[in-house]
């Protein structure tokens, strides 16, 4: 062998040594695919890519936010210590100077102005371990009513509409793997192409096996290219197409009647009131034609097996809850539910936007999926956390309406986990001006974001490739993220932050926790007997089945894929139909002389959530680098708008300032702005405070603007 060979072995045998793998999951949307950071030191140089892993979710895919996610997390731009703001500016603090500071302020605001003057602000991209923790360190360590979280933004509409007709919502009712064998899909309001772009092969394979395919959609996307019949209804009118198409399916007598009788309450009324409504309105209302409803409904009650995914696009309204128990009618009426093929999938957008709201983050809810109200669910926690059940609060009030109560007064100190509200929120104008009455703010991130920087005190979080714990996916199936990964600089994991601060406020006992695990342990305590069950599910379980679908209520039992075969979650085990309003009792807002377009918002592939994270990756960042509008070109004649020209929106509650984009393909009447861009081009300042009656879900996805060329 010569000299030159001997040393391209050494050299490549050297590279191999000074190769470093860390298993992982995605830290974005809700398939939580499984992933490999690989680190190389070539040279003294440190180099990382991302591939995929195997698993019964994605298949070992990633899209283009997985393979660059290790970007932000090793960003220079990273919190590595307590940000003190110190004269307006931020100064670096020891931990043990941060600690101090907030266990001074959150004492002096409970004596001066109440617990519930305290409030805590979450995010269903945290573990379950740390969501959790959140609310027993919200109704144990601060003793508050205040806590909710940014996932009632995303999946209120949903998850109460599952529940009030189910008796239970997990995500999808069947698993992953039943979408390329069912026989219709009914894709409404969701843009899975871009959201989530590594479920798409399911429904791909769906097509290949001859599923007839539904997209229901103002704006043509990547997901509704696969369709074969795409309604392009007017943004806001879901609940009406909802009902014309129950209409049709009634009137033309594809009723799975025994179905109905045996599983149902409620039909009779729901019957009479679809029957009664004149399809041509219908039609009118939604901006669709009469032939097209028809069309929809008669392929979907003919089939044999039917399944409909709902996401923000019908959900993210002020009757979001009522359109998805719209939805819902036509799985009952057709008796497309709790049989193989056939089901509801509500396409979660956070990536534990399932397991966060399931253990006790949101204002009226405990672990296991209990509510804060029901004494037996009180007394049950109350025995597991240790303490009396009087001393438990009841419950607060959603995510935007701490904002409210942040105005009124009435809340004072907030401490804010991983989430971004000034941003996300609705009339965010009016948030951020919320935030600055506080008396004290506390934000916990990885960046200094828009939030982060109004507040009083900043702390280092860790990233998804440093922070072991459990994510519940887009299915239900609970997975466990590995993360080995060192921590950066000071940078501690969110579970210990509020075990320390607890600490500091005299509450250790009740947060003796050392690792992940042990928080898991009680979880699993806490949850058993819940809706949501995780008792039988453990991590030894997980790293050798690579995830458990929920409920799991023994350690020998194998989870469940497919909710309600032989009965429902309410009381009486039957599903609960709903008769569903075209129009809500409180308007949405509607066009008129002033404001003559409708504005309706999503996501783009590159970008997730405020984008605090992809904006730190520049692969992503390259390929959407600012926000956007998207406008037919006829429209944008009308009103004297150019191609790739900054433009004005412009709503009740404010302006920003966009590019315009022309697209052929969008309603004319209709306008599109993704929301992951801040300050002047946020578009949620131009979203109104309206909310869900059932959900508290704002209507992000209708707005009435104008536009204007920007000079």
């Amino acid at each position: 062998m010569t000299e030159l060979m001997l040393k391209y072995f050494r050299d490549k045998q050297q590279k191999v040594q000074a190769e470093k793998v860390y298993d992982s999951q995605c830290p974005y949307c809700s398939m939580q695919c499984k992933m490999q950071l690989i680190e190389q030191t070539v040279v003294s140089r440190k180099k990382y890519k991302t591939i995929g892993k195997d698993n019964p979710t994605s298949e070992g895919r990633l899209c283009i936010k997985g393979m660059n996610a290790h970007q932000h997390a090793l960003h220079q731009g990273r919190l590595k210590q307590p940000l003190l703001k110190v004269d307006g500016e931020f100064v670096p603090v020891s931990w043990d100077v941060a600690l101090e500071t907030i266990r001074d302020n959150f004492l002096k605001i409970q004596t001066h102005d109440g617990l519930d003057a305290l409030s805590v602000y979450g995010s269903a991209s945290i573990t379950n371990e740390e969501a959790y923790l959140l609310g027993k360190f919200a109704r144990v360590a601060l003793q508050t009513k205040h806590i909710d979280y940014n996932g009632r933004l995303c999946m209120g509409a949903a998850a109460t509409g599952a529940n009030l007709t189910f008796g239970m919502d997990r995500g999808f009712t069947n698993t992953i793997k039943e979408i390329p064998h069912t026989r219709c899909i009914i894709l409404a309001g969701t843009n899975i192409a871009e959201c989530q772009p590594t479920i798409m092969p399911y429904f791909e394979r769906a097509k290949e096996n001859g599923a007839y395919i539904i997209a229901i959609d103002p704006r043509e996307t990547a997901t509704t290219k696969i369709a074969d019949l795409h309604i392009k209804n007017k943004p806001g009118s879901d609940p009406a197409l909802a009902n014309g198409l129950l209409k049709v399916i009634t009137d033309k007598n594809l009723l799975d009647k025994h179905f109905i009788n045996e599983r149902t309450n409620g039909f009779e009324e729901v019957q009479q009131h679809v029957t009664s409504m004149n399809l041509e309105d219908i039609a009118i209302t939604t901006g669709v034609t009469t032939s097209e409803i028809v069309q929809a409904a008669t392929v979907f009650g003919q089939e044999p097996s039917g399944m409909i995914f709902t996401a923000r696009g019908i959900e993210q309204q002020i009757d979001g809850t009522d359109t998805v128990r719209g939805f819902l009618n036509l799985l009952l009426a057709t008796g497309k539910i709790g049989k193989p093929y056939s089901g509801y999938g509500a396409v979660t957008g956070q990536g534990n936007g399932q397991g966060a709201r399931e253990h006790g983050q949101k204002a009226d809810q405990l672990p296991g999926y209990r509510s804060i109200e029901n004494p037996e669910h009180r007394s049950f926690i109350s025995d597991v956390w240790g303490i009396d059940e009087q001393d438990l609060p009841r419950k607060g009030v959603s995510a935007y309406e701490m904002f409210e109560k942040v105005d009124e007064g009435l809340i004072t100190g907030m401490f804010v986990m991983c989430s971004n509200p000034v941003v996300s929120n609705p009339n965010a104008n009016f948030v951020k001006k919320a935030l600055k009455k506080l008396k004290f703010l506390v934000a916990v991130d990885m960046f200094l974001s828009e939030t982060a920087k109004l507040a009083d005190l900043v702390l280092p979080s860790s990233s998804y490739l440093e922070d072991e714990g459990t994510m519940t996916n887009v299915e239900g199936r609970v997975m466990l993220r590995e993360a080995s990964f060192p921590l950066p600089g000071e940078v501690k994991h969110d579970w210990q932050i509020l075990c320390e601060i607890s600490k500091k406020l005299g509450k250790e006992h009740y947060f003796p926790y050392q690792s992940a695990e042990e928080i898991f342990e009680e979880l699993r305590i806490a949850s058993r007997g819940g809706k949501a069950d995780y008792f039988g599910i453990t991590y030894d379980r997980l790293r050798k089945e690579q995830g458990i679908l929920w409920p799991c209520p023994s350690p020998n039992d194998t989870g469940t894929e497919r909710l309600f075969e032989t009965s429902f979650a309410h009381e009486d085990k039957k599903a609960k139909m709903a008769v569903v309003a075209s129009q809500p009792n409180t308007p949405k807002p509607t066009t008129s002389t002033e404001f003559p377009l409708l504005l309706t918002t999503g996501r783009v592939m590159a970008h997730y959530l405020t984008g605090e994270q992809t904006r730190k990756s520049p692969s992503l960042a390259a390929r959407d680098f600012e926000a956007f509008m998207e406008i037919h070109p006829d429209t944008a004649l009308m009103y004297g708008l150019k191609e790739n020209a900054l433009v004005n929106i412009e709503s009740t509650k404010g302006s920003i300032v966009v590019r315009s984009r022309w697209s052929s393909t969008i309603r004319k009447d209709t306008i599109f702005v993704p929301f992951h861009w801040t300050e002047t081009q946020n578009v949620n300042r131009l979203v109104a405070d309206q909310l869900d009656p059932y959900c508290r879900m704002p209507g992000f996805k209708v707005s009435a603007v104008r536009v204007s060329a920007h000079n």
